[in-house]
């Protein structure tokens, strides 16, 4: 039997291109880079550049005028005994505790009558709002006249209902509170924002099958607002975080005319003083840029702590 030929088909030939110039993919964009190459050259000049001799000056000892003299560790090993920044520390994380607590609350709260139906809706949604773009001098000159001891607004008050006057900005707790106050009204409205967006995202579907449920405005609110806003809760909770540790605005002009010794002190006996007023203070009022550096790098350290923490309970508490 005879078999059919077998017909060879010639190979596939495969057109490639000229292989171009080398570059010329990225030569031929040069116009969309020169576009925005203005923003990656003013964050290499003040942000990548000052962050990395910080890190470099904190290895040195300079005044700011003389000749660096290196010190290796010895900035960071004192850094870590050092009292008044350890204080500094515990000064700032029981204001950021008074202040954030508080300020989540009350802006959770603000949001969900915000975003049920009420009339005006925008004008309260711009009176929450207009604390966080006000000039915080002015607003710490306010506050500070309304604790004031003698002729405070908080002290006529505590005088109305029939007790006692309290020094807020010369006793240690009084001036906690009285920069946690000033920072939760600030904040308040801006954080109730974000969770008004938040609760927007929520379906309408999801309440009215928990009504028919049987669950009330608290059940609902736990079971099923709350859960589906963690997500807005943990970024809030983070950006606070970040803020708050990071406070320095806040007291210093607050409590700059409590003692005359220094604007950075943070009033009588350090009560108020920050980490960030604390580096002030290193920095340019005892001109030692080295180790100031290192105490800014110190407060780095904190504030990521501080964030991951923040980050893994909220995290654990919605695996749960």
């Amino acid at each position: 039997m005879a078999t059919a030929p077998v017909i060879e088909t010639p190979p596939a030939t495969v057109t490639t291109a000229p292989a171009g110039p080398p570059g010329k993919g990225i030569l031929s964009h040069w116009r969309l880079y020169a576009a925005i190459s203005p923003f990656y050259l003013l964050f290499l000049a003040f942000g990548l550049v000052p962050v990395g001799f910080s890190l470099y000056l904190s290895f040195h000892r300079w005044d700011g005028l003389g000749s660096m003299e290196f010190a290796g560790l010895s900035q960071y090993r004192y850094l870590l005994s050092d009292s008044q920044f350890w204080g500094s520390i515990g000064n700032t994380i029981v204001i950021w505790a008074l202040a954030t607590i508080p300020m989540i609350f009350l802006a959770m709260v603000t949001a969900v009558l915000l975003n049920s139906a009420v009339r005006f809706k925008n004008v309260y949604r711009f009176a929450y709002f207009l604390p966080n773009v006000t000039s915080i001098v002015a607003v710490a000159i306010i506050f500070g006249s309304v604790f004031s001891t003698n002729f405070g607004l908080a002290n006529a008050l505590l005088q109305g209902v029939g007790l006692d006057q309290v020094a807020w900005l010369n006793s240690p707790w009084g001036i906690k509170v009285s920069i946690a106050t000033l920072m939760t009204w600030q904040w308040t409205g801006y954080n109730a924002i974000i969770f008004l967006a938040g609760l927007q995202t929520i379906p309408g579907e999801l309440y009215e099958a928990a009504r028919m449920d049987g669950a009330g405005p608290v059940q609902t609110f736990f079971r099923v607002t709350l859960p589906l806003m963690r997500p807005v809760l943990l970024f809030v909770l983070v950006i606070s975080t970040v803020t708050g540790l990071q406070s320095f605005s806040e007291p210093q002009v607050l409590l700059q005319t409590t003692d005359n010794n220094s604007s950075f002190a943070g009033g009588p006996g350090h009560a108020g003083q920050t980490m960030v007023l604390y580096f002030f203070q290193q920095t340019f009022d005892n001109n030692d840029f080295g180790y100031g550096a290192a105490v800014a790098w110190g407060i780095f350290l904190v504030v990521v702590l501080f964030s991951i923490i923040n980050w893994r309970l909220v995290q654990r508490r919605g695996e749960e």
